[in-house]
């Protein structure tokens, strides 16, 4: 977090008076204070230190075009809730049309999987295969039938003409026996 603000952020900002005594721009120590609480807020609310900068330049043209009509009798929590309510804006903004990144911040990351995680998988899957075709074909296709096609056992007694416990009864064996076959794997 900056502790003072830079020569370039006094001047976007406009906290500059001319002093007539040393005809000298000081900073508004009021307002420098206010600047370094709103950012610090923004902050805190999860903004990145430049974000929080354009938050708190755009709450402040904000408060100056609404001091040119109006008396603003509290100007730090006006600028405060209008950079709040300017992150809230921007965060909403880039929730429904997608965050925008520089080309340059973008990292890929290939998520596939490495040749040998593949050359593993493909021998497992050779072994589950020859599991299954040491079940009995009404075991397999039951067990297909629930853990493949997603019926449920209500259903599947119904197609087999079996009863509801019996399909569980297949069930189990099949599971207990392809985990035992590929244990190891």
């Amino acid at each position: 977090m900056h502790e003072s603000l830079s020569g370039f952020q006094v001047q976007l900002y406009g906290l500059h008076s001319n002093t007539e005594e040393t005809g000298h721009t000081a900073v508004n120590s009021s307002f420098h204070t206010a600047f370094k609480r709103v950012r610090a807020a923004l902050i805190r609310r999860g903004r990145s230190g430049d974000d929080a900068d354009d938050l708190v330049q755009e709450a402040w043209v904000r408060l100056a075009c609404y001091e040119r009509e109006r008396v603003v009798d509290a100007p730090e929590a006006f600028l405060m809730r209008t950079a709040l309510n300017l992150s809230i804006d921007a965060h909403r903004a880039s929730v429904s049309h997608g965050e925008q990144l520089m080309v340059d911040e973008v990292v890929l990351l290939d998520t596939a999987p490495g040749t040998e995680a593949i050359v593993l998988a493909r021998e497992r899957m050779a072994r589950l295969s020859l599991g299954l075709g040491r079940l009995t074909d009404k075991t397999r296709d039951i067990f297909l039938s629930h853990r493949i096609d997603g019926l449920t056992y209500q259903k599947i007694a119904q197609n087999q003409g079996l009863s509801i416990s019996t399909v569980e009864k297949h069930v189990a064996k099949a599971t207990l026996q392809l985990a035992s076959w590929m244990e190891g794997w």
